[in-house]
């Protein structure tokens, strides 16, 4: 963050950042004169000036580099004293994501946001949702014999959600649930009596876990979503297919968020209206 602070102020943090800096890196007056090519006398006073002026922007940049730290934390133009490049390192990661929820890092970040509210759009009906059946016709043409730890997972992330303290919100298209329950495009193929039994869950697991489980549908001719997660204040997962591009700082997380509460806030099915929503479909078979 940028502060309007009084000139020496701001020169007496330098010092005192610089000389932080200098001990975290384990370096001398003399080494670091050295790696950025000026007298040693110069860091000297860099270090013991007690007036208001500061060095040049090439002196500056060059400890900096020199200490790994950033130009502007050592300029108290920011708190943080990474470089830009390990802020963005460690705010923003790629992460595989198999075919199927079987691997422990998703999980390890339900863990993680254990007591904020999640959440979730999905690239299709959440997993955690689906009957046995649906998850067998669904996994098993591509994971054979793995479909059983897919369906275990799908079964845990269920389990640990009714057990711990998080709240879900989950923002579903209007045309995914509506697709299903015709059972075309992607869940062409899926047999009417599996599609009913699948209904029926939704409507018995939304009722009874609600208010800490809320569903809402939002019609996608109005509003947008890729597929994206949030975990809490800590964590933004957004899916990509093949992989998980997740977002650490703090403004991401923030934007993520808000864009989800507008589906919410738009939604044309609300999470109280979603039992009856889905017993309209299920007439309509």
């Amino acid at each position: 963050m940028t502060h309007n602070i009084d000139k020496r102020l701001r020169a007496d943090l330098f010092r005192q950042r610089l000389s932080a800096a200098m001990r975290d890196k384990a370096t001398t007056q003399s080494a670091l004169a050295r790696d950025i090519g000026v007298d040693r006398s110069t860091i000297s006073q860099l270090l013991k000036d007690q007036g208001a002026r500061l060095p040049n922007a090439q002196v500056v940049g060059e400890c900096a580099s020199a200490l790994g730290v950033s130009a502007d934390w050592l300029l108290s133009l920011t708190d943080r004293p990474e470089s830009a490049a390990d802020i963005l390192a460690n705010s923003l990661t790629l992460t595989a994501a198999p075919r199927a929820l079987v691997d422990e890092q998703i999980f390890n970040w339900h863990l993680e946001a254990a007591g904020f509210k999640i959440r979730h759009v999905p690239a299709g009906l959440p997993d955690m949702l689906k009957t046995k059946d649906i998850l067998e016709w669904e996994y098993s043409p591509h994971l054979g014999r793995t479909t059983e730890q897919a369906i275990g997972a799908s079964e845990d992330r269920l389990n640990w959600m009714r057990a711990s303290q998080s709240d879900y919100e989950i923002a579903l298209p209007l045309h995914e649930l509506a697709s299903f329950a015709a059972g075309t495009g992607y869940y062409d193929g899926v047999p009417i009596e599996l599609r009913h039994a699948q209904l029926d869950h939704l409507i018995a697991l939304s009722t009874q876990l609600y208010p800490r489980l809320r569903i809402y549908l939002f019609d996608a001719r109005q509003l947008f979503s890729a597929p994206v997660t949030v975990f809490g204040p800590l964590l933004a997962v957004l899916y990509l297919g093949r992989n998980y591009l997740a977002f650490r700082d703090k403004e991401r997380v923030l934007g993520f968020t808000e864009h989800f509460d507008n589906l919410v806030r738009q939604a044309t099915i609300t999470a109280r209206g979603l039992p009856a929503h889905i017993a309209t479909l299920q007439k309509a078979l």
